[in-house]
């Protein structure tokens, strides 16, 4: 967990700029999902996994009543948030304030928070089980979790396998894993776990990501975040001559083709007062 933290220090510009606005819809249809429960009194919100705090500003826009307690193992993606935060809010920034932790170990009291929520995290950390049950002890009695995270799929994206491809020919390894611990096999793993964690009313259906990538968007994708310690390895001449293949096949591919199409998995529970 501490690499993965130290990855994304170098990468929290890249993740800002390219990766949130392919999150953004879902992250926006979480919200929608927890409306009931952030557009009423004020509320004490964590955030677990803040990132670039995409969630928390979003939350704090659309609700001005809210406080939001944004955690993250990253200090450089923390800095972004707080930086982005002050952009977006001006003084409602004030509302907004992260802190430094896992989600398997929250730096908080018993019962502190009255929702806590959650965009692309959870399959990140190396215990779910344990860091569900971390969010559970936080919320106050009937408090809400909501998140979202990937589904497992087996469907390929086009643009990746012509990378896979390009870096073949150029003799170049494509690496290992990214280390994340899994994403979700299926919709009814993320409401199993939830009950098991001790959420009540619980709730998890599925939807489908979409999000069309440009040519040069997907390019940028890939050198500024993530593949961005790859294409900072490789020699001037070697890198343009990669992204020049790398752009002649992606004009190749059709709007379809370049449009990412990933499930993801919607899942909220009640912390029971038990």
């Amino acid at each position: 967990m501490t690499e993965q933290a130290e990855r994304y220090d170098r990468l929290a510009e890249g993740y800002a700029t390219w990766w949130a606005p392919v999150l953004a819809p879902a992250v926006g249809r979480l919200l929608d999902r927890a409306a009931a429960w952030l557009g009423g009194d004020a509320a004490r919100v964590l955030d677990i996994g803040t990132g670039t705090g995409q969630l928390a500003i979003a939350a704090l826009r659309r609700w001005p009543d809210l406080s939001v307690v944004g955690v993250d193992a990253s200090g450089g993606m923390r800095a972004m948030a707080d930086a982005l935060a002050r952009q977006a809010l001006g003084d409602a920034a004030g509302r907004f304030r992260t802190e430094t932790a896992f989600a398997d170990g929250l730096p908080f009291p018993d019962a502190m928070f009255d929702i806590a929520l959650s965009s692309f995290v959870f399959q990140l950390v190396p215990n779910r089980a344990r860091a569900l049950r971390e969010a559970r002890r936080v919320l106050r009695p009937g408090g809400l979790l909501a998140y979202v995270s990937w589904l497992q799929d087996d469907r390929a994206f086009a643009p990746d396998l012509l990378f896979d491809e390009v870096l073949e020919s150029f003799d170049i390894d494509p690496g290992g894993p990214d280390g994340r611990s899994g994403d979700l096999p299926s919709v009814a793993r993320a409401a199993g776990e939830l009950r098991r964690a001790g959420f009540a009313e619980v709730s998890a259906d599925g939807e489908v990501l979409e999000h069309a990538f440009t040519v040069e968007g997907y390019l940028a994708f890939l050198t500024e975040f993530d593949e961005e310690s790859l294409f900072e390895e490789l020699d001037p001449d070697r890198r343009d001559r990669l992204l020049a293949a790398m752009r002649d096949g992606l004009g190749r591919l059709s709007r379809d083709e370049m449009t990412m199409r990933v499930p993801v998995v919607f899942a909220s529970g009640r912390r029971s007062a038990r």
